[in-house]
């Protein structure tokens, strides 16, 4: 948890503004609705100073459908002035200048922290109930917030959206980890150096993954390193090409496993049901003169060899069935 403080009060549905990076799709509210009718808002929606909407767009939406004029909510105290101005610019199209890949950062840091807050405050009072509503005699579950109620990974995700539109998180975290390498002072200053020249590259528009995978190697580099060793830049760019290697492995790796499974993944009776329905009379779409005299001998070895599997198949199938499996119907 940060240090940044909320307070809550009522506020005029009409004056929360929704920008336009919440989702516009809001799915079926009648739950929802129905739980407000019932034991009212449990959890109040999340705005900045500014009356900007962080969390909460459902709940507000379901609110609106019922007619309501104000809604409880949680005003965020500790919101910078950059980050209000910067959503200010993107909902109201003052600007049309996008952000930059480091200014996304600081914006998805922010939003990040926020939206975990915003989820771990939802979670205890799911648990263990709000004071507002225990003074006011309310009782019950919280409303269903549905991926509102987010862990860390969900947190990444949305905030991600929020600021780029897009759900990846990867690359902004990349810089975030590259950031926390640079500062780092218990770090040596010269591991720290490759972190800041990868950014400094950033900034001026370079490509986030090349230096994420420098910074990266030279971590690992770093904790190889015994006293004595030569400097840490004379190694790096072999590091680098080590890791790279290593990276191409693992994705070979990887894939070779997941064919693997997949072609040992035993298929559904649904599935073999279809398969032979699909080829009940087969054989009469077929001219054997013609087969006879054009099929290819590996081509016919294959037929035979497909004919004996299938026979070995149903006469184990057929014990199964006479030792205790299903009764024929």
């Amino acid at each position: 948890m940060s240090d940044r403080g909320h307070i809550e009060l009522e506020r005029s549905i009409a004056s929360i503004v929704v920008g336009e990076r919440h989702r516009r799709d809001p799915g079926d509210l009648t739950p929802l609705m129905d739980s407000l009718k019932r034991v009212g808002l449990l959890q109040p929606v999340t705005i900045t100073p500014d009356g900007y909407l962080i969390c909460g767009y459902r709940r507000l939406e379901a609110a609106k459908k019922l007619g309501w004029n104000t809604l409880r909510v949680w005003v965020r105290s500790g919101i910078s002035d950059e980050l209000t101005r910067l959503l200010a610019e993107r909902d109201e199209n003052v600007t049309h200048k996008p952000l930059s890949t480091m200014e996304a950062t600081a914006l998805y840091k922010e939003m990040k922290v926020l939206l975990q807050e915003d989820a771990e405050r939802r979670m205890k009072a799911n648990q263990f109930g709000h004071d507002s509503d225990k003074t006011a005699g309310q009782t019950g579950p919280a409303e269903s917030a549905g991926p509102e109620l987010a862990g860390l990974g969900d947190a990444r995700r949305r905030a991600a959206e929020m600021v780029t539109g897009k759900a990846s998180y990867n690359r902004l975290e990349q810089i975030l980890e590259m950031e926390r390498v640079a500062a780092d002072r218990d770090l040596p200053k010269d591991l720290r150096k490759v972190a800041e020249d990868e950014l400094a590259l950033i900034r001026n528009g370079g490509p986030v993954d090349p230096g994420y995978q420098r910074v990266r190697a030279a971590k690992r580099l770093y904790e190889l390193m015994k006293p004595g060793d030569a400097p840490l830049d004379e190694h790096l760019d072999d590091a680098v090409k080590d890791e790279h290697e290593d990276r191409l492995r693992r994705a070979r790796e990887n894939r070779a496993r997941r064919q693997a499974e997949a072609a040992n993944r035993k298929r559904s009776t649904r599935s073999f049901n279809l398969k032979w329905a699909e080829m009940d009379g087969w054989s009469k779409k077929y001219d054997v003169e013609q087969i006879a005299r054009e099929i290819k001998p590996d081509d016919w070895a294959l037929f035979l060899r497909v004919i004996d599997e299938t026979k070995a198949f149903a006469e184990a199938v057929s014990l199964a069935k006479e030792s205790g499996g299903t009764p024929e119907s």
